[in-house]
């Protein structure tokens, strides 16, 4: 009998996988591993779980048993991977071990943490399982400080300001979201985040964080001390690699994959938060998507090839919601900028005046598909 594919971890790419294997083949042994539940939700409603006022349970969509049921595979939830023997073809847990014939690593990726002292006073929001074990805190919490002006801290200090919390955002860099794009372009949405209350510490670089009577005071570098009941860390993502790097598979930022998602093993594949492509950490949905529907491919024996193209990357901030696309952190782009009541459309144009990159808010994010079409690859 065949042993199967074996895929390990549970998220969003993980179970996209599941769906597109079954789309195709509805016997090939399948079995899924995972530290948490495997209860299926939806990781980007984390990012407003506090003004919708919603429980970790609230969130919940299917269980796991359901969902082992409509796809017909084996399901180990609160399990941990403890080895891969990659010569033998085997995944071991403490007291379980399972043969594949090939092997799909979804591990994702942990949320980074500063490594500062007092960094355990950080609390991270990159899954349900963090979510439930903070709850109480972040509902009950009356000031919040946020490490980390990106994607999620953005976004999470205007869902948090939306509750009526002082809210505090910090970032080393001198403007908001500064990995995806210049400041004259983010600065509509650093003045509505400020518009609403939210406090930014730009230019500011977090020293350490202490338990004091008022909560944590979070001290900086020129010694100023930020008091707030609970800290979150949204500093970024960090792929989880050790189960590969320990299965003498090829790592860099995240496992490296080629355009079939083989990793240099030929017997094991990754997907998701987790995997690197063309050099690119791509911690979105729709990459994770057709990564899925290229690999339930090639895991049937068909010969599948990922071609990603331009993606729209949703800015979830409901009081100014954005979409961006393209090289929008290169540096020597031109951008041409127009804002209206209605939103703001920016273009970063390069020297030969061809449309690398684009921001588009509020009501003029309508333009973005027409935008995505006339962008030079």
């Amino acid at each position: 009998m065949s042993a199967g594919i074996v895929i390990i971890g549970s998220g969003f790419a993980a179970r996209s996988l599941v769906k597109n294997i079954r789309k195709l083949d509805s016997a090939v042994p399948l079995t899924l591993i995972a530290a948490d539940s495997i209860d299926e939700y939806n990781k980007p409603d984390l990012s407003h779980v506090i003004s919708e006022a919603q429980s970790a349970d609230d969130l919940l969509r299917q269980p796991a048993g359901e969902f082992a049921e409509q796809f017909n595979l084996r399901l180990f939830p609160h399990t941990i991977i403890t080895a891969i023997d990659a010569e033998a073809q085997v995944v071991k847990s403490v007291d379980k071990q399972w043969q594949y014939d090939k092997l799909v690593l979804a591990t994702g990726a942990k949320a980074f943490v500063p490594p500062l002292p007092g960094r355990e006073h950080m609390l991270t929001l990159n899954s349900l399982q963090e979510y439930r074990a903070c709850e109480n805190r972040l509902r009950d919490a009356a000031s919040v400080l946020i490490v980390g002006a990106g994607l999620i801290g953005c976004e999470l200090a205007m869902d948090f300001r939306r509750t009526g919390k002082t809210v505090t955002l910090l970032d080393n860099a001198a403007s908001i979201l500064p990995s995806l794009m210049p400041p004259e372009v983010s600065s509509r949405l650093q003045h509505s985040l400020t518009s609403l209350g939210v406090r930014l510490l730009l230019s500011s670089r977090l020293q350490q964080l202490t338990a004091s009577a008022n909560g944590i005071c979070a001290q900086l570098e020129d010694e100023r001390c930020v008091e707030a009941d609970v800290v979150i860390a949204a500093t970024g993502l960090s792929p989880e690699v050790s189960l590969a790097q320990a299965a003498g598979v090829e790592t860099r930022r995240g496992i490296v994959v080629n355009a079939a998602l083989q990793t240099s093993n030929p017997q094991i594949y990754a997907l998701g938060d987790c995997a690197e492509i063309n050099g690119r950490v791509l911690p979105f949905l729709q990459p994770a998507q057709l990564s899925a529907i290229t690999l339930a491919k090639n895991l049937l024996g068909n010969s599948a090839q990922l071609a990603l193209p331009a993606m729209l990357v949703k800015v979830k901030t409901p009081l100014m919601p954005l979409h961006l696309a393209g090289e929008t952190a290169r540096r020597d782009l031109n951008w041409q900028i127009t804002t209206h009541p209605q939103g703001m459309v920016a273009k970063g144009l390069d020297a030969d005046e061809k449309l690398r990159a684009f921001v588009v808010s509020e009501e003029r994010m309508k333009e973005a598909f027409a935008l995505l079409k006339a962008l030079a690859l």
